[in-house]
């Protein structure tokens, strides 16, 4: 146990000036980004094919399942969630885990790519509006109420389960091979 506590304040006493203004949490998941960038930018490591599940932790398959056992479901609701394509996207950065060369700049940058999903599942709400308010039967203002609730929860779930180095298929780098 106390080898544990050793390793872990040694790890932060290594932590830059740079790091300095992020929080516990936040710089262990720095620590996490050094060691995705170390198998990122090793020779041997290739970029596997880009793939998605769509909405991970399980929202588009059992949505295209419901779709299918229920077809008044699919009638009303489609056979994806109609902010699918913020999935889509959020997939690419994530696949390929940015771009930095730095494991700050790598934070930085899922980050950013999660708060883009979340603003993004936002704006479907104002976009498709109409399409959205005729398919629900609801007024514009529910529509929102309820797209900003579901998007801070995605946003909320990509930051707990997203980090890099994690072993699951949708972390942060998961194109390249695992960096447990």
């Amino acid at each position: 146990m106390n080898r544990a506590v050793l390793a872990v304040a040694l790890s932060f006493a290594t932590f830059s000036e740079a790091q300095e203004d992020l929080g516990a949490i936040a710089q262990l998941e720095v620590w996490r980004h050094e060691r995705f960038l170390l198998v990122r930018n090793a020779e041997a490591s290739d970029l596997a094919a880009f793939t998605t599940d769509g909405c991970s932790g399980g929202m588009s398959s059992a949505w295209r399942t419901v779709a299918q056992v229920f077809p008044s479901f699919r009638q009303n609701q489609g056979e994806v969630p109609p902010w699918e394509r913020c999935c889509v996207t959020h997939d690419e950065a994530y696949h390929l885990g940015g771009d930095g060369t730095s494991a700050r700049t790598s934070y930085d940058a899922r980050l950013a790519a999660d708060e883009a999903l979340q603003q993004c599942v936002k704006a479907v709400a104002r976009e498709d509006g109409d399409a959205l308010q005729a398919r629900y039967g609801e007024p514009q203002e529910r529509i929102e109420i309820a797209f900003d609730f579901i998007a801070d929860r995605m946003l909320e779930a990509v930051r707990v389960g997203g980090a890099p180095c994690s072993g699951l298929p949708w972390r942060w780098g998961y194109g390249w091979p695992h960096c447990w």
